[in-house]
């Protein structure tokens, strides 16, 4: 009889327990009638009027816990195509990642390259699921040009 009652308590246990669910971060890729400024440098660690930018990327959650994380992204844009990549930071006020000014945009496999939601149409939407350790991360478009429209945004995972 005694085995009988301790599996009970293990079942018991294991439907209890409580499930271990992602999280998930609800992306919005936005600008300002698509429109570019080629002069712009609004670039993530560099000194700006970030009020100023004509794209942006908007995240409802700018701190999560580690694990699993899904980025559910939508590109608000009535006629501009955006992506979302996400890149390690070691510093998310400091860090400046490795452009390329002649190409206009990010070396993706330099800043560490994660994972992305590859371009997406206006008005489309796609997810990308991550599993996250601790630290800071940037999320940002890679499209030239709009990284330094001020396309991007931190992420700190606890």
């Amino acid at each position: 009889m005694q085995p009988f009652k301790t599996g009970l308590v293990l079942v018991l246990l294991a439907v209890s327990a409580p499930a271990f669910a992602n999280t998930i971060v609800n992306v919005k890729l936005w600008d300002k009638d698509g429109v570019a400024n080629p002069d712009a440098k609004m670039g993530m660690g560099m000194p700006a009027n970030m009020s100023m930018a004509t794209m942006r990327i908007k995240l409802d959650q700018t701190v999560v816990l580690a694990g699993k994380v899904t980025f559910e992204v939508q590109n608000s844009s009535k006629d501009t195509v955006h992506e979302m990549i996400v890149v390690p930071v070691s510093d998310a006020k400091r860090t400046t990642l490795p452009y390329v000014p002649n190409e206009n945009r990010v070396n993706e496999d330099a800043a560490g390259h994660l994972g992305e939601v590859s371009e997406l149409d206006p008005g489309k939407t796609g997810s990308l699921t991550l599993d996250l350790k601790p630290g800071n991360y940037a999320v940002f478009c890679n499209i030239p040009g709009h990284f330094m429209n001020g396309m991007w945004a931190t992420i700190l995972v606890k």
